[in-house]
């Protein structure tokens, strides 16, 4: 990517005098409640177990505090301050719901896969439609064998782009943390679709390697970064060839790197051979198809966009969204950044999985727009891909995302007071995980919760599926993929403007 963005601005977090104010009045609650807090002790720069002492006696003081320390060193702390009230609340009766989710419900086992997972269980219910089918299933593991190879190209294609940058530098040593690692973003799977195709599960099926990728994925990092200091050495030497060499020796380790895959993976259909896909409709009635992955998927645009392609292109006219604008191409990222303006758009530097690939591209948006979009989507029959921080204030056995979930006040006697944007800045939130959101229900006007099809099988939740409570996806949705149907003209002339860069290493570059 690099020089691609030279038009745009570099994104700076002012920290905002109404954040400065909020913070300041929650201060008190980030430490003991007053009542245990001692006037009397002096502040210190090194810590006195004088006042040690005071704090423990006042603290066991309280005979809340005494039960506390009972119940919170026996047993886990989030079993103890469940609020059994948002357990009766959090039910899976919805005002709107999709009438088809897909089933049946996705596993993506111990992988990072959930961007694949959830890109492709929106996919395949225009597929069911189409083809009358009971349950069906993309390969995840098709678009995941190409994902990891383009990531190892682009990663040493960055490599060879960054000869200038300090090897020690925050960008190269960003760039080497997780090179191939199982999370991406939906820019990302449009790149792999609209170069790939798609394929039925049945034609390649999860391997082992698929289901767990943890060891796979540290033998081809190592091997990339070992190829990392060699494209750097090369590049040193004083070879008139310098050029030829680092393409020769990349072309190399890309090779190794395939044999790695196949190995583990399995040998993956190419995007062009011919496969056959036997199939029952849900009545019975057998069909059989022959076509190929580029193909399979060209020829089923309509069921994938159910029916909203070319909408960018006839609302704005061009080419805005790349070679991509069509398809599941036409479908992009609304994000909710608080540190950063909105209606502007924004992109993050070198990253990305295709060389010469779309680009990741967000709008940004405030979150009633955001959930507005949504519940058009959902009353038009459409999922919505969803990227989230899943682990806070959730309990997935039972299938719960609510900010009320726990009352840590009462065991620990501390309240958290940071808003969305300063977790965003302090480290403490980011998105780390994909789904899809399949039902809202609206009372007087206003959404109180969303139904959630997750992707780690059906024990999880009700059945695969999560309650997402308002009040959770204000804090901790980061991202939603909408249909330019739905979106209107406001948003999707966002689309026209010049980027704000923001760099890798910020946390809207995370891969879900």
């Amino acid at each position: 990517m690099g020089s691609s963005h030279s038009k745009s601005r570099l994104a700076t977090y002012p920290v905002s005098e109404k954040n400065n104010t909020r913070l300041d009045s929650k201060l008190s609650d980030l430490s003991m409640r007053d009542e245990y807090a001692d006037s009397e002790i002096e502040p210190s720069i090194s810590l006195r177990l004088s006042s040690v002492v005071k704090w423990e006696e006042k603290l066991f003081a309280d005979p809340k505090n005494r039960l506390a320390l009972s119940a919170l060193t026996t047993h886990a702390a989030t079993a103890i301050l469940q609020k059994p009230s948002v357990l009766l609340n959090d039910t899976h009766i919805f005002s709107d719901k999709v009438e088809l989710e897909g089933s049946p419900v996705t596993n993506q086992r111990s992988s990072g896969r959930c961007w694949l997972f959830a890109s492709t269980n929106i996919f395949r219910v225009g597929l069911i439609k189409k083809y009358k089918l009971g349950g069906f299933e993309l390969s995840q593991n098709y678009l995941g064998f190409w994902d990891k190879l383009e990531k190892a190209n682009f990663f040493l294609e960055q490599v060879i782009d960054t000869l200038d940058e300090p090897l020690d530098g925050r960008l190269l040593q960003w760039m080497m943390v997780a090179p191939v690692g199982d999370g991406g973003q939906w820019d990302m799977v449009v790149n792999l679709v609209e170069k790939y195709g798609l394929v039925p599960q049945a034609l390649y099926p999860d391997s082992f390697n698929a289901k767990a990728t943890s060891r796979i994925n540290w033998l081809i990092t190592v091997k990339l970064r070992e190829a990392a200091l060699a494209l750097r050495e090369i590049a040193n030497s004083s070879s008139s060839t310098k050029s030829d060499e680092l393409q020769s020796y990349k072309a190399k380790i890309v090779q190794q790197i395939y044999g790695i895959l196949v190995l583990s993976f399995g040998v993956p259909p190419k995007p062009e051979d011919t496969f056959t896909w036997n199939y029952y409709e849900k009545d019975g009635k057998f069909h059989t198809l022959t076509t190929t992955p580029l193909d399979f998927y060209k020829e089923n645009i309509g069921a994938l966009s159910m029916g909203a392609s070319s909408i960018l292109e006839n609302v704005l006219g061009g080419d805005i969204m790349g070679n991509a604008d069509k398809g599941v191409g036409e479908r992009f990222s609304l994000v909710n950044d608080p540190r950063n303006p909105y209606n502007r758009l924004l992109t993050v530097d070198r990253l990305g999985n295709v060389v010469g690939g779309r680009n990741v591209r967000y709008v940004n948006v405030d979150m009633n727009t955001m959930k507005a979009v949504c519940i058009a989507m959902i009353k038009a029959q459409r999922p919505v891909f969803f990227g989230c921080d899943v682990g806070k204030f959730s309990d997935m056995q039972k299938g719960i995302l609510d900010t009320n979930l726990f009352d840590y006040e009462l065991g620990f006697n501390v309240s958290l007071g940071m808003d969305k944007g300063q977790r965003l800045l302090t480290g403490e939130s980011l998105m780390t995980h994909a789904m899809v959101i399949s039902g809202v229900h609206i009372v007087d006007g206003k959404p109180t919760k969303w139904r959630v099809e997750n992707s780690w099988g059906d024990a999880s939740g009700e059945k695969g599926y999560l309650i997402m409570s308002d009040d959770w996806m204000s804090e901790y949705c980061y991202q939603t993929v909408v249909d330019p149907a739905y979106a209107g003209k406001a948003i999707l002339d966002v689309l026209k403007q010049d980027p704000i860069t923001l760099p890798l290493w910020d946390p809207m570059g995370s891969l879900a």
